[in-house]
């Protein structure tokens, strides 16, 4: 009897196990998948103008943010994997809306970063530029962690910065509607994704605030 009751809990527990696993794989991947269709829409039209390319930015920033929060601070290992495929899935879609983008180009002038245009900023003809951007900021941000990292008040303003960033996930692509005065080109599945991962931030930033509120506590 006793031995039907361990097999009955070692499955209960490998049970729990693999939904963890699968939670964690759609937790992972599940924030990148809305962009699957807008990336094969694009390709298929071999048109950009219904997607925001500015989305890509808000993005790239919020989720490098987001990774200098977790050296910070440690949160969830499913959330910062989450933030590296969603860099990675952003790049894919900056690397091919900069590909349509110059296949379609009449005019033969780039625009790059060392061109320092204001009025061009994020509308860069080359792929690399996007990325040196993101480097350097990446490279501010690693700079400025390392010399306030001891700092509990900078980390968490990190983590601020992240979910502001992240709730304004929408912004640029309602923009991008208003100026083409049309949603044609933009898929709606990555406008529920945007939704989906805007509810997502309060959850991990809300956690750690209150593992800070226990680490103030305890220095008083």
């Amino acid at each position: 009897m006793d031995a039907e009751v361990v097999l009955q809990e070692e499955d209960m527990e490998g049970s729990w196990t693999l939904l963890s696993w699968l939670a964690s794989f759609v937790m992972v991947f599940g924030g990148a998948l809305p962009y699957v269709p807008q990336y094969q829409e694009i390709q298929k039209s071999s048109n950009t103008e219904g997607f925001s390319t500015r989305v890509c930015l808000v993005l790239l920033i919020a989720n490098i943010l987001r990774i200098f929060f977790w050296i910070g601070k440690q949160f969830e290992l499913t959330l910062l994997l989450q933030s590296v495929v969603m860099i990675l899935t952003m790049f894919a879609m900056l690397h091919l809306c900069c590909t349509v983008q110059n296949t379609n180009r009449v005019s033969t002038k780039q625009h790059r970063l060392s061109d320092l245009n204001l009025h061009y900023f994020w509308k860069w003809s080359a792929f690399e530029d996007y990325l040196l951007f993101c480097f350097g900021f990446t490279v501010v941000c690693a700079v400025i962690t390392l010399l306030l990292l001891d700092s509990v008040v900078f980390v968490e303003t990190l983590g601020s910065l992240a979910v502001m960033f992240e709730a304004m996930l929408g912004v640029p692509q309602l923009l991008q509607n208003f100026h083409n005065r049309s949603t044609k080109g933009m898929r709606y599945s990555v406008l529920q994704g945007q939704t989906e991962l805007c509810s997502l931030p309060s959850h991990w930033h809300t956690e750690a605030q209150s593992d800070f509120t226990l680490v103030r506590e305890s220095q008083q």
